[in-house]
């Protein structure tokens, strides 16, 4: 687990609850209960102040960290889609994305990487589709310095849902419902204190469902087979992630307090 995406976690998961920010100790405290380390925090945050993901405040006293606006953006959308709170009706149609590429190999890598995780998929060169459209992608294009035209479509060949290799993310969704359980029990024996240990172990739950948010678009329920994996792996995720919450929580707290 990297730092930074596990502050990305930490700050999506538990902190835009409690205004979104946090001190520099407790950052640290929290993440070093799921094994990464000050040094690695501390690179991290300055790298996010530099992209515009945190900004520096004074918090009580000491020296700490808030969310950008852009980052409760981009948090706000990734929560949606990892506890799946809306079931959106779709219509049948899609959204075209005609991206006009920026220069630079980094740049193009990385907006790539950003309309993947806002759930779309590339369908031909350059054209980026998604079921449904999606609140972030002016802003993506916008910090990519790119440009796009957008349209939706009924009629679409080849075919949008042949976007998303459906078979891996099966497996995938397989593999997950096989190793969740041993995950949990690894992480709640790992620490002796049984609030700790629910906060460790929840945390590595969602770190490792948000990968789905990369291949997981969220595609309508009518497009998928009756046996989806993905469906019931949703509900043992939402169920597990729910029951280690009150004590999770409550070490949070314990570290902002503290």
């Amino acid at each position: 687990m990297h730092a930074r995406s596990a502050l990305f976690d930490l700050y999506g998961d538990h902190l835009e609850a409690r205004d979104g920010q946090a001190p520099v100790a407790s950052l640290v405290r929290l993440l070093d209960a799921v094994g990464i380390a000050a040094p690695a925090v501390r690179t991290a945050i300055s790298r996010m102040v530099a992209q515009g993901w945190l900004e520096p405040a004074t918090i009580g006293g000491a020296r700490g960290y808030y969310a950008t606006e852009q980052a409760t953006s981009h948090l706000a959308d990734a929560a949606d889609r990892v506890y799946r709170r809306t079931a959106r009706p779709w219509d049948g149609s899609w959204q075209l994305v005609l991206v006009e590429v920026p220069s630079g190999r980094a740049t193009r890598s990385r907006l790539n990487a950003d309309l993947t995780f806002l759930g779309y998929a590339e369908l031909t060169d350059r054209v980026w589709v998604s079921p449904f459209p999606r609140s972030q992608l002016s802003s993506v294009l916008t910090r990519a310095g790119a440009t796009a035209r957008t349209a939706r479509a009924l009629d679409v060949d080849p075919p949008p849902i042949s976007a998303w290799d459906l078979d891996a993310l099966r497996a995938a969704y397989d593999e997950w419902l096989g190793s969740a359980p041993d995950l949990l029990r690894r992480h709640l024996a790992a620490h002796a204190d049984p609030e700790e240990a629910a906060f460790a172990a929840r945390f590595h739950l969602v770190h490792g469902w948000r990968k789905f948010l990369f291949a997981d678009p969220g595609l309508p329920d009518e497009l998928l087979a009756h046996d989806w994996p993905g469906r019931s792996a949703a509900e043992v995720f939402a169920r597990e992630a729910e029951r280690l919450k009150p004590a999770s929580d409550r070490f949070v707290v314990r570290c902002l307090d503290g």
